[in-house]
């Protein structure tokens, strides 16, 4: 189901994108629609990882110096055949973690000094195992293609807002109903849209997570333990909004959930009691 939702929201932001290349220029602007889509997707797949490892700090931990983080993420991935990821410790008091790199075998797990503070050995194992759950799902290509998808829309948005539409087989140009809608209404809709997919993608990675450690109920607690302790830390960086959808908790509170990367803390704990419980 997880799956599905994804694939219906990765076509319906295709076709804003589509639709607001025809109407910033024609057959052509579909081409160049894609095209930008396409040259900004190839950016986030290459350089994206390394550019939030930077930004945040993070510190590649050589193999053998990761203690019982490499311990308990080698017993899992031995386990299931996955690639062993490079760990990355984030000199950061914010409780928080997430996965980057282009695929499976260049993978980073990365989690900050703040959330080895406020979890147990029980709960990081399963925090580790949600962060393999979003790397075997292959989700950092998906929000990748998402991502640049969501960055060509605004950008043709405000180019159509700016020098209006095509010219219709009349000579005429959209009305201002039309220039609005692609100059703010399609930009919201894309990003509406991103969030649900990161939303989705979470639902995933919490369930693939629970298989992965076998204990469902140790990332409900690390998810508690988290959401109780993120407001009194000071955010990761003032640049979280761009990565807020990377990390395994939203580092930010008080919106709604149609406008967060999160699913409500609340409904993915109840889910992963359920499971704890062989509901």
């Amino acid at each position: 189901m997880n799956a599905l939702r994804t694939v219906f929201l990765l076509t319906l932001l295709t076709m804003v994108l589509v639709w607001l290349g025809h109407h910033f220029g024609g057959r052509s602007g579909m081409i160049i629609a894609l095209g930008i889509g396409l040259a900004l997707n190839f950016v986030n797949y290459w350089f994206s990882s390394s550019i939030v490892l930077k930004m945040y700090g993070a510190k590649i931990l050589p193999p053998g110096e990761g203690g019982v983080l490499e311990q308990d993420v080698r017993e899992m991935t031995e386990r299931v055949g996955m690639p062993m990821p490079k760990l990355a410790i984030i000199p950061n008091h914010a409780p928080n973690a997430f996965a980057t790199g282009r695929n499976p075998q260049h993978a980073v797990v990365a989690v900050t000094e703040g959330l080895l503070r406020v979890c147990d050995r029980r709960q990081v194992r399963a925090v580790l195992a949600h962060e393999l759950g979003h790397v075997r799902n292959r989700d950092m290509l998906t929000m990748t293609l998402v991502s640049g998808a969501v960055s060509a829309v605004s950008m043709l948005g405000h180019f159509a807002g700016f020098f209006g539409g095509h010219r219709d087989e009349n000579g005429d140009r959209p009305g201002i109903g039309m220039t609005l809608v692609a100059l703010f209404v399609a930009p919201l809709v894309a990003t509406l849209v991103q969030m649900a997919i990161s939303r989705t993608r979470e639902f995933a990675a919490d369930d693939e997570g629970a298989r992965l450690s076998g204990d469902p109920g140790a990332l409900a607690d690390a998810l508690e333990s988290l959401h109780r302790a993120i407001p009194h830390a000071p955010p990761l960086t003032d640049q979280g909004a761009a990565t807020a959808h990377m990390m395994i908790a939203s580092p930010f509170f008080g919106m709604g959930e149609l406008f967060s990367t999160h699913p409500s803390p609340q409904t993915r704990i109840a889910r992963l009691r359920a499971m704890a419980a062989g509901r």
